[in-house]
């Protein structure tokens, strides 16, 4: 999905909302979201969205996740997802609007192996003190 120029996170929820969305109309009831965004993580697991600049997406994503079926919502750094990073750099060349395949891009599904196989990329994170 292209949203155009926004923040992260809001990009973030944008995507929780329609993968959401998606999940639940092909009738998946036992789901994991997982988002690289700490922050709309934490959005998400709160329960109000109150005035909130993005509240329009956190009303919506809440909607979702009072739903029947069992959703659990996760941090995940961008390196142990390749297949979402794969996806969100095709979003920002794509027009704007979400765009669903119809068959899968050959580098998506070596992607795909990748993460189910568990593998990831190392990342460095620095404590500073």
């Amino acid at each position: 999905m292209n949203l155009g120029a926004c923040s992260i996170t809001r990009a973030e929820l944008r995507g929780a909302v329609e993968g959401l969305q998606l999940a639940w109309d092909a009738g998946f009831r036992h789901v994991r979201l997982e988002l690289d965004s700490a922050c709309a993580c934490q959005l998400l697991q709160s329960t109000d969205s109150g005035e909130h600049h993005h509240a329009t997406d956190l009303d919506r994503a809440q909607e979702l996740l009072k739903r029947e079926w069992d959703v659990s919502v996760t941090h995940i750094y961008r390196e142990g997802n390749k297949c979402a990073d794969f996806l969100a750099s095709r979003g920002h060349v794509a027009p704007l609007g979400l765009h669903m395949f119809s068959v899968a891009d050959p580098m998506f599904c070596n992607w795909l192996l990748y993460n189910v196989q568990g593998l990831s990329e190392s990342r460095m994170v620095l404590n500073e003190r």
